[in-house]
């Protein structure tokens, strides 16, 4: 049987478990939406590609699937060239489909070619693959090679072009093949390296498990719960990796944190896994790792051989998916009946305490707002199973420091720290999920504006998203960098656009629920509500610009990300 190219690519796509296709109509793409939405896709049509690609982005993190975002020729696909490079840092494997004008304009001498432009040279340094389908015949290969690479060692981002002249083309081939047919789909740790990493864990007199975004990213949460049962020892959560394994909450401690450094600090032995060891982590080697132990050993579970011994030497390397990897080493533990370390009960009352500590510091005024009551109030009324996503500087600070939730997932844009992936990005997470969760997005006015344009979208599509807007007015983060370096103001970065700013008033005109607030305790009523209207909803707060930008929690530990400090 005959079929078009686009149908054979969603048939290649169909094969690798999706089936939502993101991006603008166009004529490169009408009829790939209108077979799409045949199939049963989800079609999803942003306002901006960027915020398209945030949304495959947000799928990603959440199903463990690549997404797909498709842009246009020319101007469309330049739309997409920040996303694309956001996802390379982020190691987020999107498959960018590019329409373009028909092949032969490659090499035409010709001046003043409307919508034309050479593409791919302006993806080739984010992509992990560039492929053309220049000929019909090529379509499986480059739509296979695409993925292989994408899901190759370290995920990232993969471009493919779809020129105009093969659109019309059609192909006899047999049903698209499984993934398992043309590409590895398990990655196990060999019986030597499990050997050698059960040795340390045997030896070891307190273990540390070092949790990244990566254990979250591929759906692996129980299977690394698992594990930590198995090791009885704390779970330390990177900077990128601030959910919670579901019932180790009270043994879960955050990266310099008190609790954190002190079991860093004191850690024989540390099993990293779905974690790039870098800045955040200050690479494994410098600032809290300097202190206690600094003779610690070190067990990596990572898909990628070439990332072993950069940035600090790893004494037992597991090379593979860690959703293959983890069963084989906590198999290989659990006959080792290990127990909890003394110090694990101390560490964990401590942690209350200081969580406490935190929290009876909050100011208690009802206005101005503090940032850190707003984070209190808003989350402590969340469903304990939300999805929560945090996007921009200080508002992001503020949650990450006083939320109320433990969340099971939770995601922000920790290695390339690009502002205005919030919405999309909870937008994404709310078509992964469906109505089995409640996705809700904390964030500071100056990102949300990034990509405020998709509240439409959500209202188009039905996606419940919840927003939490904290608003100074201001670029709070750029507000406190300026006062600390330059002096007490700037025109540009403190509260400039006053509170004729009325988000609540935006969202009702996308027929989203607004509400303003001014007062801490009419936050979590309003936060109720905008749960209970079951629709996209906006929350506006107005909080103390000044605090927002001199009262920053952690601000000393998230400074040194941009250092060389105890780097060897």
């Amino acid at each position: 049987m005959s079929v078009y190219v686009h149908d054979r690519i969603l048939e290649l796509f169909e094969a690798e478990g999706i089936k939502t296709l993101l991006g603008i109509p166009d004529p490169s793409f009408v009829a790939m939406f209108i077979a799409a939405e045949a199939r049963g896709w989800r079609v999803i049509a942003p306002h901006h590609e960027e915020a398209g690609a945030f949304m495959a982005d947000g799928l990603w993190r959440m199903t463990g699937r690549p997404g797909v975002i498709v842009g246009n020729q020319g101007p469309g696909v330049a739309n997409l060239a920040p996303a694309a490079i956001c996802a390379a840092k982020e190691n987020v494997p999107t498959v960018f489909l590019a329409g373009q004008r028909q092949r032969i304009y490659e090499e035409r001498v010709r001046r003043g070619r409307f919508q034309y432009t050479r593409q791919p040279r302006y993806f080739e340094e984010a992509m992990k693959y560039v492929g053309i389908i220049e000929y019909p015949e090529q379509t499986d290969e480059i739509v296979h090679e695409a993925f292989r690479r994408a899901l190759s060692g370290v995920p990232g981002p993969v471009y493919i072009e779809y020129p105009m002249n093969v659109i019309p083309a059609q192909l006899e081939l047999p049903p698209a093949p499984p993934p398992g047919a043309y590409r590895l789909v398990h990655q196990a740790a060999s019986e030597g390296a499990i050997a050698a990493a059960t040795k340390l864990v045997k030896s070891a007199k307190l273990p540390i498990l070092l949790v990244g975004q990566g254990v979250f990213v591929s759906r692996a949460h129980d299977a690394v719960a698992s594990l930590a049962r198995a090791l009885n020892c704390p779970v330390i959560q990177t900077p990128g990796g601030a959910a919670f394994l579901e019932g180790l909450e009270d043994r879960s401690f955050a990266y310099a944190s008190p609790a954190g450094t002190e079991a860093v600090a004191n850690a024989d032995l540390v099993i990293a896994v779905g974690t790039e060891i870098g800045e955040p982590l200050h690479y494994g080697t410098g600032r809290h790792w300097a202190k206690g132990n600094t003779d610690r050993k070190w067990i990596y579970i990572e898909r990628d051989p070439t990332a072993i011994g950069v940035n600090r030497h790893i004494d037992v390397p597991l090379v593979g998916d860690l959703r293959d990897v983890v069963p084989q080493l906590t198999a290989a533990v659990v006959p080792l009946g290990l127990k909890p370390p003394a110090q694990l009960e101390g560490w964990s009352k401590a942690h209350q305490q200081f969580a406490a500590m935190m929290f009876a510091a909050v100011s208690t005024r009802s206005t101005p707002v503090h940032p850190a009551r707003l984070a209190v109030e808003a989350t402590r009324v969340l469903p304990r199973d939300a999805v929560l996503v945090r996007d921009g500087g200080s508002m992001n600070i503020f949650t990450w420091a006083y939320s109320q939730l433990q969340p099971k997932d939770a995601m922000w844009c920790q290695n390339f720290g690009h502002l205005g992936t919030g919405l999309p990005h909870a937008i994404g997470a709310q078509l992964a999920v469906g109505d089995s969760r409640r996705v809700v997005l904390m964030t500071g006015d100056s990102s949300f504006l990034f990509h405020i344009s998709e509240l439409e979208t959500a209202v188009r599509k039905k996606l419940p998203v919840v927003c939490i807007v904290g608003c100074d007015y201001s670029w709070g983060m750029e507000s406190a960098v300026y006062k600390a370096n330059f002096g007490p103001q700037s025109p540009e970065t403190e509260a400039h656009w006053g509170t004729q700013l009325r988000l609540d008033k935006i969202a009702d005109g996308f027929g989203a629920y607004g509400e303003y607030v001014e007062r801490a305790e009419d936050i979590a009523p309003a936060v109720g509500r905008a749960l209970a209207a079951g629709r996209p909803a906006v929350v506006q707060v107005a909080i103390d610009p000044l605090a927002n930008s001199t009262e920053l929690p952690g601000f000393e530990e998230f400074m040194t990300w941009y250092g060389e400090e105890g780097y060897k």
